[in-house]
């Protein structure tokens, strides 16, 4: 996946594997009382992403909110290496359509989420949560269930009688405004929909099509559609049945039993020592394409050619601050954070040739 550098005005920001990796199993807890929800992530998993604001309060007719998560969500999707079939940014709620090419969705939504917060909070110099806690992530099966899932989201506009069905595609913060253009960011893909729409074109005549079949889905009489849209939000899963009992079989009564989380074919330590191997491939990588070796460094802690490296595994990976501060010698966590944004203020052309030259070549994340 080619990374590129994602800049903001507002706020500031910054083929699938051939042999089936751990599947894991993630339980999402709301309350203690309640029943665990599990989550179960695999390669080429999909999923349906809601989240709504605090009490249902308004965040992305903010100043500056839309954009500024738009530009997270896409740098989230190169960083985690997700594929996006379609988003959309309502008043005070979004919604995703996500494959994940890693079992990584958890991941990818604490650090989507806690960025975009983190900076949300800060410029509206608020504190607290602006989401409703977890995020909700229902399963969808690939091919025409996920097309479905992309139509109701790319509907949201029209429900919420924001604009007619016939002008659905001039909603500015929705994956259909992007689709048609000549900047599609390449994490945006649009074979699914396309395809399960009548196979049309990638074009600007296909889109058109597109969009009147939306508008026609939309206009359809309301039990109908009603019965087409009604559980594309809810419950724990989108597809047909069998899809469901594949799940089912995966998730396992081994993950019931250990309390509803688990990680099938290997524990959490394992998991946290495969993903340390994949950042010391990407190190490994990096440091010989950028030609910094290791063992010429300097020793202290804020040495350029140190956070230089840094820097650039931030850009092209999910790689911690934890990580980083141990493996690079850079003293406390917090302390690796502000030596890389220091060094991007200063440093912005050399950060962006470091990352064309990494993205010439596979970088895992």
């Amino acid at each position: 996946m080619v990374s590129r550098r994602i800049t903001s005005g507002l706020f500031e920001a910054p083929s699938r594997e051939p042999c089936r990796p751990a599947i894991i199993v993630r339980a999402d807890t709301a309350c203690k009382t309640m029943a665990r929800k599990l989550r179960l992530e695999y390669p080429g998993a999909c999923y349906h992403v809601i989240n709504r604001g605090n009490y249902r309060r308004d965040l992305f007719n903010l100043p500056g909110a839309a954009a500024a998560f738009e530009r997270i969500l896409f740098e989230g999707c190169f960083r985690f290496q997700w594929l996006l079939h379609a988003f959309i940014l309502m008043r005070n709620h979004f919604h995703l359509a996500v494959e994940t090419r890693q079992p990584n969705l958890s991941a990818g939504m604490k650090w989507l989420q806690g960025t975009w917060s983190a900076r949300f909070n800060r410029f509206h110099n608020q504190i607290g949560r602006p989401f409703q806690g977890r995020y909700k992530a229902i399963h969808v099966e690939p091919g025409h269930a996920l097309a479905q899932v992309a139509h109701y989201i790319h509907l949201n506009p029209v429900r919420a009688k924001v604009l007619p069905a016939d002008r659905v595609s001039e909603y500015r913060w929705s994956s259909l405004w992007h689709f048609p253009g000549p900047d599609r960011p390449e994490i945006l893909v649009p074979d699914t929909i396309l395809r399960e729409s009548g196979n049309l074109a990638d074009s600007k005549v296909g889109w058109k099509c597109y969009a009147a079949y939306l508008a026609l889905l939309a206009e359809e009489n309301p039990r109908l559609r009603d019965e087409l849209f009604g559980s594309l939000n809810r419950g724990w899963c989108v597809g047909s049945s069998e899809f469901q009992t594949m799940l089912r079989v995966r998730i396992g009564p081994e993950a019931i039993a250990a309390d509803g989380m688990s990680l099938l074919g290997a524990d959490q330590e394992a998991l946290k020592k495969d993903r340390e191997s994949d950042w010391e491939k990407c190190l490994q990588t990096a440091m010989a394409v950028l030609e910094l070796p290791l063992d010429d460094m300097p020793s202290r802690k804020s040495a350029l050619k140190k956070v230089r490296l840094a820097s650039v595994l931030k850009r092209k990976t999910a790689v911690s601050n934890i990580w980083l501060a141990a493996r690079l010698q850079m003293g406390l966590p917090s302390s690796a954070g502000r030596f890389i944004s220091r060094f991007r203020e200063k440093n912005a052309e050399l950060c962006d040739r470091d990352e064309l030259a990494l993205s010439r070549v596979q970088i895992l994340t």
